[in-house]
């Protein structure tokens, strides 16, 4: 099925979630936007040019750990039934949503000015 379709078809099957996801995406662009004004593209880059099959294995890497720490802040949060003291769970959310886009950035070779 063609994808043009098949989006029409959603947003026309479920107005309020299409809505409220194209909401998310753009908000999940506002922060991507000011955190990386703020960090700049070497954090991810972990120093390294991102030129060779060594340089992206490490970023990745880091991006994985960066990952993993917010999904155990997220499982700790769940398992003690706590409320977040510093950043609210949703903030996790929306931090492992940009590092798994990220990450895509990365393993296809655009993360580049």
């Amino acid at each position: 099925m063609d994808t043009k379709i098949i989006i029409e078809q959603f947003e026309q099957e479920y107005p309020t979630l299409a809505k409220s996801y194209k909401e998310i995406l753009k908000q999940q662009y506002e922060l991507f936007a000011s955190k990386m004004l703020d960090y700049g593209i070497s954090n991810i880059a972990q120093g390294t040019a991102l030129e060779t099959p060594e340089e992206k294995k490490f970023s990745l890497t880091a991006i994985f750990i960066r990952i993993n720490d917010k999904m155990s802040r997220w499982k700790n949060m769940l398992m003690k039934n706590q409320t977040p003291k510093n950043e609210t769970l949703l903030d996790t959310y929306k931090d492992l949503t940009n590092y798994a886009i990220i990450a895509q950035l990365v393993d296809q070779d655009k993360w580049k000015k």
